[in-house]
C-alpha cells in the first residue's frame, strides 16, 4: 500500500476514535480522499478511453483483476448506497441525477456480480465523462453527510428499517458475490463505515487501477 495513503488512513482511524480529535480525523479523511481523487483525475487525463476498459489481469484474484472504469463505478456506487441510503436516508445521487441513463449503464448495482469478460463488456458501455461527473458528485455528497455527523453519532448502527429499504431498491445483486455486502455494511456502526467504504476501499481499488495502468504501459 502507498506509504502516505496508509499513514493518513491509520492517523484518521486513530483520530476518529476519540472525541477530542474526531474533527481533526474528518479533516485527515478529506485530505486522503482529495489525494486519491487527484489520482483518478490524472488517470482521466493520461489514459485513452480504451485503457479504461483493459483487463490485463483477467484471471487473477484481487482488485487488479477488474478494469479501471469498473473500479470507478464500483467505488462510487458503493459509497452512494452507503452514505445516502444507509447513513442519511437520502435519495442516492445515482437516481436523483439520472445517472444510469447518463452513464449508459446496463446495471444499477455495485457490480460485484460481474466477472472477467462481463466486467470488460460492462466497462465498454460506460460514458466516461458522466462516470467522472457521478464520482465527483457522490464524493461531495458523502463529505457533506460526514461533516454533519457528531462524534456520538459514530456509534449508531444501521436500523432494520434502513436495511430493508436498501434491499427494496435492488441496488445490490442477489448473486452470491454481491448479496453478502448488505449484512457486511449493516453489522458495522457509522465509524466502521467511514473506515471502509469511504477510505480503505478507495485506496485498494485506486492502487489496483495504478497496477493496471502500469501493466498496460510497461
Amino acid at each position: 500500500m502507498n506509504k502516505l495513503w496508509s499513514e493518513l488512513n491509520k492517523t484518521m482511524q486513530a483520530q476518529i476514535k476519540k472525541k477530542d480529535t474526531y474533527k481533526a480525523g474528518i479533516i485527515t479523511l478529506f485530505d486522503l480522499r482529495n489525494r486519491l481523487m487527484e489520482i483518478l483525475t490524472s488517470l482521466n487525463e493520461e489514459l485513452s478511453r480504451k485503457d479504461f476498459d483493459a483487463i490485463p489481469f483477467i484471471n487473477a484474484d484481487g482488485y487488479h483483476s477488474k478494469t479501471i472504469a469498473y473500479s470507478i463505478w464500483h467505488i462510487f456506487r458503493i459509497e452512494d448506497i452507503v452514505s445516502n441510503t444507509l447513513i442519511s436516508e437520502n435519495e442516492q445521487v445515482f437516481f436523483s441525477g439520472n445517472y444510469q441513463e447518463r452513464i449508459n449503464s446496463p446495471i444499477i448495482t455495485t457490480g460485484n456480480e460481474l466477472v472477467k469478460e462481463q466486467i470488460e463488456d460492462f466497462s465498454k458501455q460506460l460514458n466516461l465523462e458522466e462516470l467522472y461527473s457521478y464520482a465527483s458528485e457522490v464524493k461531495e455528497s458523502t463529505e457533506k453527510i460526514i461533516y454533519g455527523l457528531s462524534y456520538d453519532m459514530l456509534k449508531m448502527k444501521i436500523s432494520e428499517e434502513r436495511k430493508e429499504h436498501l434491499k427494496s431498491l435492488n441496488v445490490v445483486s442477489n448473486d452470491e458475490n454481491a448479496i453478502w455486502l448488505i449484512d457486511y455494511w449493516c453489522k458495522k456502526d457509522i465509524r466502521g463505515l467511514i473506515q471502509m467504504p469511504f477510505s480503505r476501499h478507495w485506496i485498494m481499488h485506486i492502487e489496483a487501477s495504478l497496477r493496471i495502468k502500469n501493466e498496460i504501459y510497461k
